[in-house]
């Protein structure tokens, strides 16, 4: 039985931009630390060898959402990023409920974040957007409407 997802992995290029993104946004800092190979069994049964990498755990307040940071010093993949969609196959976006939408895009936007159209409102129910972040990651926002 399946009870919730425990976190989402993303791994980048610059560590310290992502990771800004993110507590601009409102989730805190749950803990950071270097890996290598020598403690870091999952990767080596993964069939990864001869890694170092730097992982930031983020969360939220209420500790419902986990967010898993990875910057690897070595196997790294140095091309520039992938500009994914909302329409792109695959994992697209992660996506957050957040409170006042538009000071938390106000906000990201400060911080070097893209508007990816507008903020919608559908039928008095919901306010939507999409964020461009860093390495283009995108994040969609939802506020409900009370």
């Amino acid at each position: 039985m399946i009870r919730r997802i425990d976190h989402v992995g993303v791994i980048v290029n610059d560590l310290a931009a992502a990771k800004d993104f993110f507590l601009n946004l409102g989730l805190d800092v749950l803990g950071e630390a270097e890996v290598d190979v020598e403690v870091e069994w999952i990767e080596r049964e993964m069939g990864l060898t001869d890694f170092r990498k730097m992982i930031v755990m983020l969360g939220t307040q209420d500790g419902e959402t986990t967010l898993e940071l990875v910057k690897f010093h070595t196997l790294s993949d140095e091309k520039e990023f992938q500009q994914h969609f909302p329409t792109t196959l695959g994992v697209s976006h992660i996506a957050f409920a957040v409170e006042n939408i538009e000071v938390v895009v106000a906000k990201l936007k400060k911080s070097g974040a893209e508007l990816l159209g507008e903020i919608k409102t559908y039928e008095n129910i919901i306010k939507l957007c999409y964020v461009r972040g860093p390495e283009g990651i995108v994040l969609e926002l939802a506020e409900k409407i009370s």
